[in-house]
């Protein structure tokens, strides 16, 4: 019986195809749109993973990583005093301009690092010591930085080039590779004192502190130490990570924007294969009824009909999942768009895609369960 109903499936080729074209495009549409969207949502956190620490001190209005509001320096002494702190350094982060060698100004992330210690430094390094660093004028650049400050793409920037940054001389120590800043910004590491020299002076140039905690704590109780005795804002990794999340939520139109676009993949899918496989099964009634004549019960029709729904659907979900991957293999050349693809993504989607085949096929079975037999004899 179950191969009857696929012949009856793949006889109509008209609504198969229908059908699996509709399911294909609101499975490429739900997963793509999804990958883009979790993709956008690592870039608003790059900056944690590009400046690892465990604990995070901001001022106490900060309620993202991307926000920067100035500490004063003492205020890097006050962290340390704290029992549950091993050690606590500055650090500096900004948006400043470098001068390349065609006079052209291109803008940058610039990260300060404490010279003793270089906490929160790139996660990769690909060529070069980190530790050059210490050197007078000199900077770690990421691969955006080295196609952004390039002015040949046949002879790209190397360790020995030098830019400028507010008129004083960068030179090229070291390449690393870092995840994509948000806002598009190439990343350019040197030590914390470097980074005042290369900034516009201002009264307070410290952006935040970071810091790990000591021997007996874990970073949650440490951070809600310092917040007790320094009354500045801490935040744990995950923490800010997720303070950052919900920041864009509450404050961009980034997830409404997605989530219509998703919303409308599903009613898209529903709506295709609802109307057509109610369609395929009005137009194959005197089959079933001939089945359901012969003996067939509703509850076979009905496995018959899930049987039909289910096919296409995986079908339909592994064409649109196929689709979604090699959008995901071109832009990884280029990096934009941002693009995730976790494995609980697919999975979810095709929870969805069989959610919608369900709906589909409840329309059909509910025909078939006041079907009377007698239908096959009437004219």
């Amino acid at each position: 019986m179950y191969r009857i109903a696929l012949r009856m499936l793949l006889g109509d080729k008209s609504k198969y195809l229908m059908l699996v074209g509709g399911l294909t495009f609101a499975s490429l549409l739900m997963t793509q749109q999804c990958g883009v969207f979790l993709g956008l949502l690592s870039w608003t956190t790059s900056h944690m993973r590009n400046m690892r620490a465990s604990i995070w001190i901001v001022d106490p209005k900060v309620e993202q990583i991307n926000e920067i509001k100035a500490l004063r320096d003492t205020d890097v002494n006050r962290v340390r005093t704290v029992a549950a702190v091993a050690y606590a350094v500055p650090l500096y982060a900004g948006v400043l301009q470098a001068r390349v060698a065609d006079g052209s100004f291109k803008p940058i992330e610039v990260i300060g690092l404490d010279a003793t210690t270089l906490v929160g430094r790139p996660p990769r390094i690909l060529a070069g010591r980190l530790e050059d660093l210490r050197l007078p004028n000199t900077v770690m650049i990421d691969e955006l930085a080295v196609t952004r400050l390039s002015l040949n793409p046949t002879r790209p920037l190397r360790i020995g080039d030098t830019f400028e940054i507010n008129d004083r001389e960068a030179r090229v120590i070291g390449i690393c590779r870092t995840d994509r800043h948000f806002f598009g910004y190439p990343y350019v590491y040197t030590t914390y004192d470097q980074a005042r020299q290369y900034a516009p002076p201002t009264r307070k140039m410290l952006s935040m502190v970071l810091a790990e905690p000591a021997k007996g704590f874990t970073a949650a109780q440490a951070a809600r130490r310092i917040e007790k005795e320094t009354h500045l804002k801490a935040f744990t990794e995950a923490e800010f990570g997720s303070s950052t999340l919900i920041w864009f939520f509450k404050n961009t139109g980034i997830p409404a924007s997605f989530g219509t676009t998703i919303i409308l993949g599903f009613i898209v899918g529903v709506a295709v294969s609802g109307q057509t496989f109610y369609s395929f099964v009005l137009e194959n009634l005197r089959h079933l009824g001939a089945l359901k004549a012969m003996g067939a019960g509703n509850g076979l029709l009905a496995r018959m009909l899930l049987l039909q729904a289910f096919t296409v659907g995986f079908i339909g979900y592994g064409i649109g999942v196929g689709l979604t991957v090699l959008f995901g293999m071109m832009v990884l050349r280029t990096g934009q768009p941002p693009f995730l693809l976790p494995y609980q993504l697919p999975l979810g989607t095709l929870a969805v895609i069989l959610l919608i085949c369900s709906l589909a096929a409840l329309l059909g079975i509910r025909k078939i369960y006041k079907l009377e037999p007698a239908v096959v004899f009437r004219g």
